[in-house]
């Protein structure tokens, strides 16, 4: 395995393990793995490889930002996506959002499940619909991570399953 599939895996590691256990992503983890990762690219590949890794950043960032600006997502969550397109690049990063949004989508159905709450987030989700067809797309009162009495994802382990299979599949 390369060096720098290998970092993104540690990385996505790092932000997992803190994750589970405080349901928060570090800035040190993200902000870092994405110096990191700029350092040792620019440096292994030059400019266009440089290029390469700030565009997966970007693309990272730019997948998962609008689901924080709707309160659906923390801000770790989208910054560990953004470090990780920084290690593997746009298109990688197009594949781990992919498979981190399927990996998230059971997490959420099996932690619904556990606390009983399956039928309350069926019903968030409609009623989170129908609020934006009166509405517009915009945070919903009620719905968003910053007052919802619903137990709360670690997404950052989402995040790692899909950098897993994108490292390993695609």
């Amino acid at each position: 395995m390369e060096a720098a599939p290998a970092l993104a895996l540690i990385v996505a590691g790092l932000g997992a393990a803190i994750d589970l256990r405080t349901r928060r992503i570090p800035n040190a983890v993200t902000l870092g793995g994405t110096v990191a990762a700029f350092v040792y690219v620019g440096s292994t590949s030059g400019l266009p490889g440089l290029g390469q890794s700030a565009a997966g950043w970007a693309t990272g960032l730019g997948l998962f930002l609008p689901l924080y600006l709707l309160g659906g997502m923390g801000a770790g969550d989208v910054k560990l996506l953004g470090a990780i397109g920084a290690w593997l690049g746009p298109k990688a990063a197009l594949y781990c959002a992919l498979y981190s949004v399927i990996a998230g989508g059971l997490l959420a159905l099996v932690v619904a499940l556990r606390h009983h709450y399956l039928r309350q987030a069926f019903q968030n989700i409609w009623g989170l619909i129908g609020f934006w067809r009166i509405s517009g797309i915009r945070r919903a009162p009620g719905l968003s991570l910053d007052d919802a009495s619903g137990p709360r994802l670690a997404y950052g382990a989402a995040i790692l399953t899909g950098t897993i299979a994108t490292v390993f599949v695609r």
